[in-house]
């Protein structure tokens, strides 16, 4: 009895599994690769700099854990007015997104999809619709 029970019983695992694997239902929408990045923040503008540097100073080293340590620990016993060009930088950028997250809006807000108006613009420019109505 011992046997039928343990085959029943992964028999009721692998369906269970199965059922699970199929769909999964998640409430997050579809990312639109049109959409402009959100910009870095003033830690990591630093980052992008800190790296290159460890990178000249240290060739051997291949490890990102250790560069993301070194490049922490800088980041913590740098002064305000240390950290002031790059938050500078930052809110370039963040300017720079803001004006590109308008733009974006403003072209969803012409069309449904973004990706579908600007195929269609080029499609309708190029050709002349004169010539479709005299059919």
């Amino acid at each position: 009895m011992k046997g039928a029970k343990s085959k029943a019983e992964a028999k009721d695992t692998k369906l269970s599994v199965k059922k699970g694997a199929v769909k999964k239902s998640t409430n997050k929408k579809d990312k639109d690769p049109n959409m402009p990045k959100r910009p870095p923040s003033a830690f990591f503008v630093f980052m992008e700099e800190f790296r290159e540097q460890y990178k000249e100073k240290h060739p051997g080293n291949k490890s990102v854990a250790v560069v993301a340590k070194a490049g922490g620990a800088k980041w913590k016993s740098m002064t305000e007015a240390d950290k002031a060009p790059y938050v500078a930088k930052a809110d370039k950028r963040k300017t720079d997104y803001e004006k590109n997250m308008e733009a974006y809006n403003k072209k969803l807000a012409q069309g449904t999809n973004a990706a579908e108006d600007d195929g269609s613009e080029v499609d309708e420019e190029d050709g002349s619709g004169e010539e479709e109505e005299d059919d």
